[in-house]
């Protein structure tokens, strides 16, 4: 697999999961977004509610991934990005407000949008819904898209481990980051064909092929 050793090939592949995510989880209603990567101590990613970026007067809204972020698992990043995601369809389909308190407090709306679009969310103090990890769903669209695996390249700052936990979140309300903590990610593989699948979790997987109950490897 080729690696990403340069930042337009970087953006590249995040706006072609942003693409993928949109229709398989939106159904194409969302709106193409400008994707950034930049430096962030506050957290993993942001949503920018107004057309930060204009051409003329075609305008787009910005979705920002933290550059020291992208050394997690695949799952754990695209659940960031569809985290943002589901800031922008509540704000550009939904049309309703789901953070308050400058963007920190995310409500029930923004709940009741991520449950329904690939994600599990957790009520936590002071940022209400903020906590969002990938669901079942989200994890077997993964298996099916490694392609995006060789987003690889990531953003070293030394001073990100000191400034980590102490900012308030930004304006996507995600909750502050805590320092990277790099979970496992599982390989199975088929004992008769040599299939090969991955997973964030540990769980039975059968291979389409054989029908067998795949290894891990």
């Amino acid at each position: 697999m080729k690696k990403v050793v340069n930042m337009s090939r970087l953006v590249n592949q995040l706006e072609k999961m942003f693409r993928a995510l949109n229709a398989d989880f939106f159904d194409g209603e969302l709106e193409p977004v400008i994707i950034t990567v930049t430096p962030s101590a506050k957290s993993y990613a942001h949503y920018t509610p107004w057309a930060a970026w204009q051409a003329g007067e075609e305008g787009r809204r910005e979705i920002n991934i933290a550059s020291g972020t992208l050394n997690r698992p695949l799952e754990n990043i695209a659940a960031s990005l569809l985290h943002e995601m589901n800031h922008e369809f509540n704000d550009v389909v939904l049309h309703v407000q789901d953070c308050s308190r400058n963007g920190t407090y995310h409500n029930r709306r923004f709940y009741d949008a991520a449950v329904n679009h690939g994600l599990l969310c957790y009520d936590v103090p002071k940022y209400g819904y903020a906590k969002t990890e990938p669901s079942d769903s989200l994890l077997e669209w993964v298996l099916l898209h490694d392609e995006f695996r060789e987003i690889e390249m990531c953003r070293i700052d030394e001073h990100a481990a000191a400034a980590i936990g102490t900012h308030t979140s930004d304006r996507s309300g995600s909750i502050p980051n805590r320092p990277t903590v790099k979970t496992h990610n599982y390989k199975w593989v088929c004992p008769c064909c040599g299939a090969i699948a991955r997973s964030g979790k540990q769980i039975r997987l059968i291979c389409g092929n054989c029908l067998k109950e795949m290894i891990e490897g």
